[in-house]
C-alpha cells in the first residue's frame, strides 16, 4: 500500500484504464478551481489508488460507504500515517462532491467516513537562554569585510522584533519606517487578510531598531534594507538566521517562525492571559492559539519531573 510514513502522495502508476468521470475532474480542478500540478497528482493518484485496489470496483456509483470503511481499515492496519490517510480521503471526498454537483450522482458514501484525527504536532520552542544566544548573535560572529558597518544592527534589530512581537516573517519584511511608533514602542502591522493590527515592541526591541536606523540612515521607505538598500525579501531574512543559528550551540534548527512560537509560549509561560496572546499574533480564532498552552502544560510537566523530589 506504498509508505505509511509519508505525509504527500506520490503517484507511481498510471490507471489501468480510462476513467472519464476522473478525467472530468481533473480538468475541472485544473480549469475552474486553477489547482496546482502537485495537487492534481496527489488527487489522481489518490483517487485511482482506491478505484484499482483489488478487483471489486465496478463504477463510481456503485460504490458504497463499506468499501470506503474496509479501505480505511485496511491503510491503519499497514500503520499510514494519519495525514496520508485525511490526504487521500480529501481527494475523494472532492471527488464525490464534484459527482454530485456536476454528475447527476445521488449520494456521496465517503460522507459517512469518520477519519483518524490529524495528529497535533506541538511547536517547537526556544528556551530563554537560546533566544538571548541567538539575540546577541549579531555582535559575536565575524561579518565579511564588504559588509556594511551598520549590518549587525539590522540583524540584531530584526531578531529582537521578531521575539518582542511575534509577527510573521512576511509581516516584517514589508514593514515599512512609517508603522514604527518609538515613542509608544509598537508597530503597525498588516496581518493576513490584509487586516491591521498594533503589537507592542519591548525596550530592547525598541532600541534596536533606533540604533540601526541610526548607523543606517534610514529615515524613510522600507524598515528593513539590504546592503543596496532595497527591501529585505523575506528569503533573505530566512538566511540570515540559518547564519547566525550556524554560529550557535542551538540544538535545533532556527527560524522567524520558531521565534514566533517562543514568543507566545513564553508569554504564556509568564502568566499572560490566552486573548491578550491571540490579539498579538493575529490568529482569527482562539483555538489556533491554545496549541500554546499545550506547549506550556508540556514544559511545566517537564521542570516537575526534573526537580520535583517524588516525581
Amino acid at each position: 500500500m506504498g509508505n505509511p510514513a509519508e505525509e504527500s502522495i506520490e503517484k507511481n502508476e498510471e490507471p489501468a484504464i480510462p476513467d472519464l468521470l476522473l478525467e472530468s475532474f481533473l480538468e475541472y480542478l485544473s480549469v475552474e478551481k486553477n489547482s496546482s500540478d502537485r495537487t492534481l497528482i496527489n488527487y489522481e493518484y489518490a483517487i485511482a489508488r482506491f478505484r484499482d485496489q483489488g478487483d471489486t470496483f465496478q463504477g463510481w456509483d456503485l460504490v458504497e460507504a463499506d468499501h470506503f470503511r474496509d479501505y480505511l481499515f485496511e491503510m491503519m492496519k499497514e500503520e499510514w500515517a494519519r495525514a496520508t490517510i485525511r490526504l487521500h480521503f480529501a481527494a475523494l471526498r472532492s471527488f464525490y462532491k464534484y459527482l454530485n454537483r456536476r454528475q447527476n450522482f445521488t449520494c456521496n458514501p465517503v460522507a459517512e467516513i469518520q477519519l483518524p484525527k490529524a495528529e497535533k504536532k506541538l511547536p517547537v520552542v526556544l528556551t530563554q537562554k537560546q533566544v538571548v544566544e541567538l539575540l546577541e548573535m549579531p555582535f559575536r560572529i565575524k561579518h565579511a569585510k564588504q559588509a556594511p558597518s551598520w549590518l549587525p544592527f539590522r540583524d540584531a534589530a530584526i531578531l529582537e522584533l521578531f521575539y518582542s512581537s511575534g509577527i510573521r516573517l512576511a509581516e516584517l519584511a514589508s514593514l515599512h519606517v512609517r508603522d514604527f511608533d518609538l515613542h509608544n514602542e509598537c508597530i503597525k502591522v498588516q496581518g493576513k487578510g490584509n487586516k491591521e493590527r498594533h503589537c507592542p515592541v519591548g525596550a530592547p526591541a525598541a532600541e534596536a531598531i533606533f540604533k540601526y536606523r541610526q548607523e543606517a540612515g534610514v529615515t524613510e521607505g522600507p524598515l528593513f534594507i539590504s546592503k543596496l538598500r532595497k527591501r529585505m525579501t523575506p528569503r533573505a531574512i530566512s538566511n540570515l538566521f540559518k547564519k547566525y543559528h550556524a554560529h550557535s550551540s542551538i540544538p535545533v534548527d532556527v527560524s522567524p517562525h520558531k521565534l514566533r512560537h517562543s514568543f507566545a509560549t513564553h508569554l504564556l509561560d509568564c502568566g499572560a492571559d490566552l486573548r491578550s496572546v491571540q490579539a498579538m499574533l493575529g490568529h482569527a480564532s482562539l483555538s489556533t492559539t491554545q496549541i500554546y498552552t499545550h506547549v506550556s502544560v508540556a514544559r511545566m510537566k517537564e521542570v516537575y519531573e526534573e526537580t520535583h523530589p517524588r516525581a
